[in-house]
C-alpha cells in the first residue's frame, strides 16, 4: 500500500515537473533566437497580432510553428521508440533500427538529385514515402508475419536495409552538385529552421492518428513483455498488436523524420528515462515518454540557438551532443529500468 502511494506520488510529481518545464521552454522558444524578443512583446504578438511589426511576424510566422513542430516531432519519436522497444523486447531499439530514417534520407536524396525539390514541404512528402517503402521492405525481408515469434529477424532486416540505403544515399549526394549537398546536409542534420505552417498540419495529423493506434496497444504490450507464450495464453492477439504497433511506428517516425530530418537519441533515451519515473506499465509509460521527448527536442533546439548565436546548431545535432553523455552516465550508474 505504501509502495503504491509512493509510486503514485512520484508519477504526479513527474507530470507536474514536465508541465512546468513545457511552459517555460515554450515561452523561451518564442523569445530566444538570432533576435531576442522580450516576453511582454512576445505575449502581445500572440494575443494582439499586428502584421506591421516585424517582431510579431517573427514570433507568429516563424517561432510559433517551429515550437509546435519541435514538440510534435519529439513526442512522435519518443512514442515510436517506446513502441519499438516493447514490440522487439530490445532495450536498444529505436525508430532508426527499422530502416525508417535511412529510407526517408534516401528518398530525400533522390528528390533533391532527380526531381529538384527545394522546400521543407516537398522534403516531407519524399521523406514520408521513403520511410513507408523502407518499412514495407523490412516487413517483407524480416518475414514480419512471423515476427511475433522471432522479433530479432525484423530488427536484423532493418539494420541491413539501413546500411544499404545509407550507402545509396551517399552515392547519390556525392554525385550531385554542391547546392544539393548543402540542402541535404541541412535536412539530414535534424534542423527545425524554416519549418512553418505548410509542414505542421501534416505532421500533427499523422502523429494524432498514430498516437491513437499506439496507445491502444498499451495493455497488450504489458502482456507481450512477459513473453510470446504467456501473451498467447492471456489471449493477446499478437498479429493485431504487431500491425497496430508497426503502423504507429511508421506514421510517427516517418512523419517526424520527413519533416525535421533524421533525429537520433530521442527514441532510445526518452522511454528509458520515462521508466525511471513512472515504471514499465505502458499505460503510463507511453504518454510520459511523449512529453519527455517533446521537452528534450525543444530544449535541444533552444540550446542550439543560444550556443551559436546569432547563428544556430541543428536540434538533431544538439540532442545527440547534449543528451548522449547524460544517457551514458545514467546507464553507468545502473539506473535504467529493465524491460
Amino acid at each position: 500500500m505504501f509502495q503504491a502511494r509512493r509510486k503514485h506520488s512520484r508519477l504526479k510529481r513527474g507530470w507536474a515537473a514536465c508541465l512546468v518545464l513545457l511552459l517555460f521552454l515554450g515561452l523561451a522558444s518564442l523569445c530566444i533566437g538570432s533576435r531576442t524578443i522580450p516576453l511582454a512583446e512576445t505575449w502581445q504578438a500572440i494575443t494582439a497580432f499586428d502584421p506591421s511589426q516585424s517582431t510579431h511576424l517573427l514570433v507568429v510566422e516563424l517561432r510559433l510553428p517551429r515550437t509546435f513542430l519541435a514538440l510534435a516531432v519529439g513526442a512522435a519519436l519518443a512514442l515510436a521508440g517506446a513502441l519499438m522497444q516493447a514490440l522487439t523486447r530490445n532495450p536498444l531499439a529505436e525508430p532508426g533500427i527499422l530502416g525508417i530514417n535511412a529510407g526517408a534520407a534516401a528518398a530525400v536524396a533522390v528528390g533533391l538529385s532527380f526531381f529538384g525539390v527545394v522546400g521543407p514541404q516537398q522534403y516531407m512528402w519524399f521523406g514520408f514515402a521513403g520511410a513507408a517503402v523502407a518499412a514495407l521492405l523490412v516487413y517483407a525481408l524480416g518475414r514480419a508475419h512471423d515476427a511475433g515469434n522471432n522479433p530479432v529477424r525484423l530488427v536484423l532486416a532493418g539494420a541491413g536495409l539501413s546500411v544499404m540505403l545509407g550507402s545509396l544515399t551517399t552515392i547519390i549526394i556525392i554525385a550531385g552538385d554542391a547546392q544539393r549537398l548543402r540542402n541535404f546536409v541541412s535536412w539530414a542534420s535534424g534542423s527545425l529552421q524554416g519549418r512553418g505552417y505548410d509542414v505542421l498540419p501534416w505532421v500533427l495529423g499523422a502523429c494524432l492518428i498514430a498516437m491513437v493506434m499506439g496507445l491502444s496497444t498499451a495493455r497488450s504490450l504489458d502482456s507481450l513483455s512477459l513473453g510470446n507464450d504467456l501473451g498467447n495464453a492471456l489471449g493477446i492477439k499478437m498479429r493485431t498488436t504487431w500491425l497496430l504497433g508497426a503502423g504507429a511506428i511508421l506514421l510517427l517516425a516517418g512523419a517526424a523524420t520527413a519533416a525535421a530530418g533524421p533525429i537520433g537519441f530521442l527514441g532510445l533515451a526518452a522511454p528509458h528515462i520515462g521508466r525511471m519515473v513512472v515504471g514499465p506499465n505502458h499505460n503510463r509509460l507511453l504518454p510520459f515518454s511523449m512529453i519527455l521527448g517533446a521537452l528534450l527536442l525543444l530544449a535541444a533546439d533552444i540550446l542550439g540557438r543560444v550556443i551559436a548565436a546569432p547563428g544556430e546548431i541543428a536540434a538533431g545535432v544538439m540532442s545527440a551532443v547534449i543528451g548522449a553523455p547524460v544517457f551514458i552516465a545514467l546507464a553507468r550508474r545502473r539506473k535504467l529500468v529493465q524491460l
